[in-house]
């Protein structure tokens, strides 16, 4: 039988137009061969096509990711970085591609001449880029984990960067909204408001650098792109507004796979990022906290399950101000889940009145005590029930807004997630310590939250986008599902809450709680901002059936899907052709030069 190779088969599959809107997973469709989540339905239709042309769960999770960088650009990137959490059988590792500083930062670097933070230098324009990761380090987890040639993997986004896709009324409006941001700089205008305008609804976009960019990246790997034209077009950019960010440092940088955060959660077993992702951490002392008061047992949607998880999420979020890069951070993470910091602090929990963030202290560390978000999420699950959750971002809607003519890609705004003045409020309204503060070649803290939790046949892999919101959204979705068994559809859409320490306010959806439990809150002293912005989550399942579901939120723009949908699925639900037989990627010629 005649064999075609890989690529040829994964293009097959997708399709040539964006798939309908009912794609964006109004139900949790169930199947089997895989499935996959995302916040674009054109690139979850990538990963979809590549679980069905013979790729496992990496593969996909990477292609995914790629296809984001073309459709979805105001968080998808190869100008930012991110993290990953693998379950390959029994196997659980964790990749930080998170960025770094620059080799030219300093500690002082964001302040004005009165000495106080100026934010504009973090947020806005290239000097507030740190270097990016996502182009080694979307390579380094493909060549330890996947299984398709490389080219395989990068083919679909560059064919849909060169060839074109239709504009949606997502990007159109999202364009539109940061239009004061990207207009300030010569080179995204250009591009991305061409006649004054946002590309129109319908129109098809085609991203011709992003295209020559990936076809280099595709052949070449990451050299293709912290070296050589590309690398230059980004550091010769960047000096133009003021920028520090040098093709040396693109060069220089590292991904580092680390140790994953593990702990048990109402039984079952949880792996999530450890730093300088804060999420693990924060995930794995709330479980903890709300465990030793026995949240299980409060009812439902009623205020004692508020309360102890808005207490538990204070605590874990003041604990925050002492992390950062592993190696500078004032505390690690054996301290903050052992079993003694625990224990003291679930007795400083009141049970019945909230506590004033001024009086709940971090974490006693090595150093005395100091005074947006719009990250991208997938998860997908192989037909052998491998698992990737992968959290990628530029910080910003469009990072800092400027667009690299010559290499097709926005630079991400990370810098901003440093202490720019610790004990000063960044992007998020986090408050920090010095030991995020600004150095060269350190990794600024996240929060980022990709995590996978499994009970014997049972499995599933959660995330988010969403700031500071990201560790709690994901934590109520896994809660939804491994507490109180909702369908993985109901756990990612019921509304939410969220409370980060400082400050000292829970952010609620105006649905999030009934009129008595607010009551009731109120009159344990907690103070609300009522808000529709919220995290978006992406999730995945294995059931213990060994059928498999994918829920994206109806908030946002996602789409989810599984490869061969059950018989009887609504028409919505994605239905795909059987997956052909495909080589896997000799091992000798795995992949190009790093």
């Amino acid at each position: 039988m005649k064999r075609f190779p890989v690529a040829l088969v994964v293009l097959a599959l997708l399709p040539l137009t964006a798939p309908p809107a009912q794609a964006a997973s109004r139900r949790a469709p169930r199947g089997t061969g895989g499935a996959v989540a995302s916040g674009d339905a054109l690139a979850t239709e990538v990963g979809l096509a590549i679980l069905a042309a013979g790729g496992n769960a990496v593969d996909a999770a990477v292609a995914t990711a790629l296809t984001l960088a073309v459709t979805f650009p105001e968080a998808g990137n190869l100008g930012g970085g991110g993290f990953a959490v693998i379950k390959m059988g029994d196997e659980i590792t964790t990749l930080d591609f998170r960025e770094v500083a620059p080799s030219a930062a300093s500690h002082d670097m964001f302040l004005g001449e009165d000495g106080k933070p100026d934010f504009t230098k973090s947020l806005i324009g290239p000097l507030a880029s740190g270097v990016p990761g996502s182009p080694k380090g979307l390579f380094a987890l493909h060549l330890r984990h996947g299984v398709l040639p490389w080219r395989a993997v990068v083919e679909p986004a560059r064919r849909l960067a060169a060839r074109g896709f239709p504009v949606s009324q997502h990007l159109h409006d999202s364009l539109e909204g940061d239009r004061e941001l990207l207009t300030r700089f010569p080179e995204t205008a250009a591009f991305w408001f061409p006649d004054g305008d946002p590309p129109a609804v319908g129109s098809v976009l085609r991203l011709p650098d992003l295209a020559t960019t990936l076809a280099g990246y595709a052949e070449r790997g990451p050299r293709a792109i912290t070296t050589g034209p590309v690398a230059q077009a980004v550091e010769e950019t960047v000096a133009r507004h003021g920028g520090i960010l040098t093709a040396a440092d693109m060069e220089n940088y590292q991904p580092t796979w680390r140790a994953p955060v593990r702990f048990e959660a109402f039984g079952w077993q949880v792996a999530s990022m450890a730093l300088p992702s804060s999420g693990g951490l924060i995930l794995g002392e709330t479980i903890a906290l709300l465990e030793r008061h026995d949240w299980r047992s409060k009812p439902r949607f009623g205020a004692e399950r508020a309360h102890l998880m808005v207490e538990s999420w204070r605590r874990a979020y003041a604990d925050r101000f002492q992390m950062g890069d592993p190696s500078t951070t004032f505390v690690q993470p054996e301290q903050l889940l052992a079993t003694a910091w625990l224990d003291r602090a679930a007795e400083q929990i009141d049970p019945i009145r909230a506590r004033p963030s001024t009086e709940v202290h971090p974490f006693p560390g090595d150093a005395p005590p100091h005074e947006s978000g719009d990250t991208t999420h997938l998860s997908v699950i192989d037909a052998q029930g491998n698992l990737v959750a992968l959290t990628t971002t530029i910080n910003g809607l469009y990072g800092c807004g400027l667009y690299v003519p010559g290499a097709g890609f926005f630079l991400n705004n990370e810098m901003d997630d440093f202490a720019a003045s610790p004990g000063t409020p960044n992007l998020f309204g986090l408050v920090q310590g010095e030991s995020n503060a600004v150095r060269p070649g350190k990794k600024m803290l996240s929060s980022m939250s990709p995590t996978i939790a499994w009970r014997g046949d049972e499995a599933m892999a959660v995330g988010a986008r969403g700031g500071s919101m990201i560790p709690t959204n994901t934590l109520q979705v896994l809660l939804n599902v491994i507490v109180d068994g909702d369908e993985l559809h109901a756990a990612v859409n019921r509304p939410r809450i969220h409370h980060q320490w400082l400050p000292d306010q829970i952010r609620a959806e105006p649905d999030a709680l009934s009129p008595e439990t607010q009551a009731e809150l109120e009159r344990r002293g907690h103070h609300f901002k009522f808000s529709r912005g919220t995290a978006k989550v992406h999730t995945v399942r294995l059931l213990a059936d060994g059928t498999m579901q994918a829920a994206s939120e109806v908030r946002g723009s996602g789409a989810a899907g599984v490869v061969t949908p059950l018989a009887g699925q609504a028409p919505g639900d994605r239905r795909a052709v059987p997956p052909p037989k495909v080589q896997p990627r000799p091992a000798e010629t795995s992949a190009p030069p790093n």
